[in-house]
């Protein structure tokens, strides 16, 4: 895993934090769209003790055998009941975090060719069918200059929403913080 590889998941959470500006949401419900924007990329957290152990006598090929594993519809619908259980607007936020998480998966199945050349699968009736795996064959590497517009793209649009609307990503983290990132984008727009 390079530095390269940082793109994607920025890219996801940029991608959930603009449509969970399509409405109007609350803090929390913000939170659980954006959420669910990256939500699928969870398994990636298998490359950790692969690196860790990857020259010891047994490694853990965790990242290698389970990436792209929570990357179905199974899991998409998970993360939607979670987030209508915790919504005020329920079906509104459950909708805007199923479109999220599919979201993350057409990002995925256009721009996320490894260095290798690999094209990630998308198991998507995964764990129940192994019949309809989404791929590719134009999917564009990774580092390839497309997720770089999308991404520069998206944090310009980013940074737009937060001036308009008042609050930002980091509102998800500390709305104190948030308050004073807004002021600055307000003040330099001027």
């Amino acid at each position: 895993m390079g530095s390269l590889e940082v793109v994607s998941p920025v890219t996801h959470f940029l991608t959930g934090w603009v449509l969970a500006n399509g409405a109007s949401l609350n803090r929390r419900e913000r939170g659980a769209v954006t959420f669910s924007a990256v939500a699928p990329d969870l398994d990636g957290l298998g490359a950790i003790p692969e690196i860790l152990t990857r020259h010891s006598a047994h490694p853990l090929v965790w990242f290698s055998t389970y990436h792209h594993a929570l990357h179905n519809l199974l899991f998409g619908l998970v993360i939607a009941i979670v987030t209508f259980t915790i919504a005020t607007r329920r079906w509104l936020t459950a909708i805007l975090a199923l479109i999220a998480f599919h979201s993350h998966l057409l990002e995925d199945l256009v721009g996320s060719r490894g260095p290798d050349g690999f094209s990630w699968p998308i198991p998507y009736l995964e764990p129940f069918s192994d019949r309809w795996s989404w791929s590719w064959h134009g999917q564009w590497a990774l580092n390839a200059w497309p997720n770089f517009v999308l991404t520069v793209g998206l944090l310009l649009l980013t940074l737009w929403l937060a001036r308009i609307r008042g609050f930002s990503p980091v509102d998800l983290f500390s709305p104190e913080s948030d308050r004073a990132v807004v002021s600055v984008l307000r003040e330099r727009s001027s």
